[in-house]
C-alpha cells in the first residue's frame, strides 16, 4: 500500500494545533476529525511549543545558562588536570618497571 503524503498549509497546521490545545479532545480524536495522522499533529504541537528563534531568555533562564557555562568551564578544567595526571602517572609507572 502506497501512502499519500499530504502537504498542509501553515494556517491549517496552526488551526489544528489551536484545536488540540483548546478543545479538550484527545490529539488522536482531533487528528481523526481532520483526516490526518495523529503523529503529524503531535509533531506540530511539539514544534509550536518550542521557543521561536530570536526570542530572548527570561531572567531565570539566563541565570541558569550562566551557571551552566561556569560549571562546564570548571568540569573542562578538571578533566584536563585529570588527563595530565593520568599521563604523568602512566610515565612514572613505566619508569619503575
Amino acid at each position: 500500500m502506497v501512502r499519500k503524503h499530504n502537504h498542509y498549509s501553515a494556517e491549517f497546521r496552526a488551526e489544528a494545533v489551536r484545536l488540540a490545545e483548546t478543545s479538550g479532545k484527545s490529539v488522536r480524536g482531533i487528528a481523526m476529525d481532520l483526516g490526518m495522522s495523529n503523529e503529524s499533529l503531535r509533531r506540530w504541537i511539539a514544534q509550536a511549543r518550542e521557543r521561536p528563534p530570536g526570542t530572548p531568555l527570561a531572567a531565570d533562564e539566563r541565570a541558569e545558562l550562566e551557571e551552566l557555562r561556569r560549571r562546564v568551564k570548571t568540569l573542562e578544567t578538571e578533566r584536563e588536570i585529570l588527563r595530565k595526571a593520568a599521563a604523568f602517572f602512566a610515565q612514572e609507572t613505566e619508569r619503575t618497571r
